[in-house]
């Protein structure tokens, strides 16, 4: 982990707007509107997808990808003014949140401001041309890092955000930009404003592997950490996507997350999630409402700081376009599962979260995740029902009764074993003994 980084942040809820589609006129005033409903949900940190004005050559859709950035100091007009952006700014601390912005440093629109003033910093391809390291992405050219004017002026933009009151970047395919710059990066930033947080888009395996076989710049999480605070979660999603394809067991795609906790520093911080804007809806792979309320209530229990992308709280199961104007449909806003992320959202602010030590028990159920956290004399358990699977549970606690921590129902606990149920479960014990023992086993 980079050294100053918040353990706290494990406590926290993040939440991702696409400004474009986030309301009918996609507009900075309009998500201003929206910010108390937002911060009902618990959220802690607000993350702007990218507020820059987008580039039209070679554009992907009617209006063209976000990622697709004509000037990193400017402000897609679409979104409204430079002053409407500080008015958001403004509002979001006012309530006690903070705002991050997305950083996209790989790569520019074909008609950037700086191609116009620098074509020399651009990646260039086998045959001399301008060009990508990825074909899918046509409405962009690469930057080429090995100039190191390019990296003031980068490092430049990013104080000029942290001056205006931004407290935070979310970086874009973090994996394919050299670790010398995003360590430099996070020590010149610090200078004009402490405490700013740094999450990674680290990359899914498969992408990481393709990236080193052609030659091109691929950081681990393991390396991405000595200079972010928050790297994805895309080291266990694929395997989440793979289990619910049938491609692996649920006991394999479980033992990939509890591998995170030894190949990880002990104060990593994960942004767990179920969907965001690179992936389907989580209603796609959860087509069952029990079991989209059962797996969100796992990933907030999980270790990390957890991701609510907008309109993961309607019933809809369509992706909104990226590259065209598709509001979120607000009219199929799901009050229960509104209700369920306000629940988790409160639970997750105990420090048990943040300071707790970990695991993932071995149930022995197929299906069905009992997970815990000690603090001291504390214990957090978490239940998870993931197939709707009939029967008893076994648990580490004393006979006896607790309250659901999300229902407010009674959980009884006999002969050590819990009554399954298609509600996720979430409840505190007190432990008497608090001896702290580590047991070696034969090694």
């Amino acid at each position: 982990m980079a050294f100053d980084t918040p353990i706290e942040l494990r406590n926290q809820i993040i939440y991702e707007a696409y400004v474009r589609n986030h309301s009918k006129e996609g507009t900075f005033n309009e998500l201003v509107k929206d910010l108390d409903n937002i911060k009902e949900l618990g959220v802690d940190i607000l993350w702007l997808m990218p507020i820059h004005p987008i580039g039209q050559k070679n554009k992907k859709g009617e209006l063209g990808c976000p990622y697709s950035i004509q000037d990193y100091k400017g402000v897609n007009p679409e979104y409204g003014t430079l002053d409407d952006f500080k008015g958001l700014i403004k509002a979001v601390h006012q309530r006690g949140m903070k705002l991050m912005i997305d950083v996209v440093y790989n790569h520019t629109a074909h008609d950037s401001k700086l191609f116009k003033e620098h074509p020399e910093w651009f990646y260039q391809t086998a045959d001399g041309e301008v060009g990508n390291k990825v074909g899918d992405w046509y409405d962009v050219i690469d930057l080429d890092f090995d100039n190191l004017a390019l990296w003031n002026y980068l490092i430049d933009a990013l104080k000029y955000w942290v001056e205006l009151g931004v407290d935070g970047f979310r970086c874009d395919v973090a994996s394919m930009i050299p670790l010398k710059f995003w360590k430099r990066a996070r020590k010149e930033v610090a200078q004009v404003r402490e405490g700013i947080i740094w999450i990674a888009e680290s990359v899914e395996p498969d992408f990481l592997k393709a990236l080193r076989k052609n030659g091109f710049v691929g950081l681990s999480d393991a390396e991405l950490y000595q200079a972010f605070d928050v790297s994805y979660d895309y080291d266990t999603f694929l395997y989440f996507k793979k289990y619910k394809s049938g491609k692996i067991s649920f006991a394999e795609y479980l033992e990939k997350v509890r591998m995170q906790e030894y190949i990880y520093p002990a104060n990593y911080v994960k942004m767990r999630f179920i969907e965001n804007h690179d992936q389907e809806r989580a209603r796609r792979w959860l087509p069952v409402k029990e079991d989209l309320y059962n797996w969100t209530a796992f990933y907030y229990f999980q270790q990390g700081l957890t991701l609510i992308y907008g309109g993961q709280e309607t019933d809809d199961i369509i992706s909104p376009s990226l590259f065209d104007h598709d509001p979120v449909d607000w009219t199929l806003l799901d009050e229960y599962y509104v209700d369920l992320l306000k629940d988790l959202g409160e639970i997750k602010k105990d420090e048990i979260f943040a300071k707790g030590y970990y695991e993932i028990l071995d149930s022995n159920r197929e299906g069905v995740v009992v997970a815990t956290y000690q603090l001291d004399n504390r214990l957090m358990v978490g239940i998870f029902n993931l197939e709707q699977k009939l029967g008893d549970i076994s648990v580490p606690v004393s006979d006896g009764k607790y309250e659901n921590l999300i229902s407010a129902k009674t959980i009884k606990v006999e002969d050590g074993k819990v009554t399954l149920s298609v509600e996720p479960i979430i409840f505190a014990v007190e432990v008497e003994d608090n001896e702290k023992k580590v047991i070696l086993s034969e090694l």
